[in-house]
């Protein structure tokens, strides 16, 4: 049996999902590490990126501040902060969601400034200040933007979860890691097979949302 048709067989075992160590375990560890550091992202960046949008004051200090946060690799981030925290699930996150940041942020000022300005001037004509303005006009009609920022960096994030595992924290990282200690390559193949799949099944669902987002005939004009 080839190495593609043996990790095959492995994910089509029940018991390869079955137990703590199964990857049905490891699946629902790298989702919610995921889910985690995009939230927490999207908590430091989204007010940052509505800001800057509305405003219209610092994109330039962002997007460079936000090239510099790119540059960095997440590897070496991650061994950094681990030689202070140990091993565990902190080191991981702070370096997820360092990756998922600038993304978020692009997205957030992107989407608030795509509005047009003939929308937002008839909106303070109306006597709204600018946190109505902002909440109720901006924010909505630039979400699908917003989602496509909070979409790219849910990718990054799910892809490179995988680290996690390099300082002991779990998800889908474990098995692919252990096959490659232990020169187990229908389990590497299966657990990066498995990676891949979650990526994709995201990438659609945020996809699908966007594309629901601009059919909405409020939205429309908004992007």
């Amino acid at each position: 049996m080839n190495q593609p048709a043996a990790a095959l067989h492995l994910l089509l075992d029940p018991a390869t999902w079955s137990g703590p160590a199964g990857l049905g375990a490891r699946v629902l560890e790298h989702l919610q590490y995921s889910l985690l550091a995009v939230l927490l992202a999207a908590c430091v960046a989204l007010p940052i990126g509505f800001a800057v949008g509305h405003f219209r004051r610092g994109r330039n200090l962002v997007v460079a501040a936000s090239g510099t946060v790119r540059a960095l690799p997440t590897l070496g981030l991650l061994t950094l902060v681990a030689l202070f925290t140990g091993l565990g699930l902190l080191a991981p996150m702070v370096a997820l969601v360092v990756l998922a940041v600038p993304s978020v942020l692009a997205g957030a000022y992107s989407g608030v400034e795509s509005v047009d300005e003939n929308v937002v001037d008839a909106a303070r004509a109306q006597g709204m200040s600018r946190w109505q303005v902002l909440v109720t006009v901006q924010i909505p009609l630039g979400l699908p933007l917003i989602l496509g920022g909070i979409r790219l960096a849910s990718l990054q994030v799910v892809g490179t979860a995988i680290l996690a595992a390099y300082v002991g924290a779990g998800g889908l990282g474990a098995p692919l890691f252990l096959g490659l200690r232990t020169y187990d390559y229908p389990l590497l193949l299966a657990a990066s097979a498995v990676v891949i799949v979650l990526a994709l099944v995201l990438d659609l669902a945020f996809g699908t949302a966007q594309r629901l987002l601009r059919r909405l005939p409020g939205l429309r004009g908004g992007t």
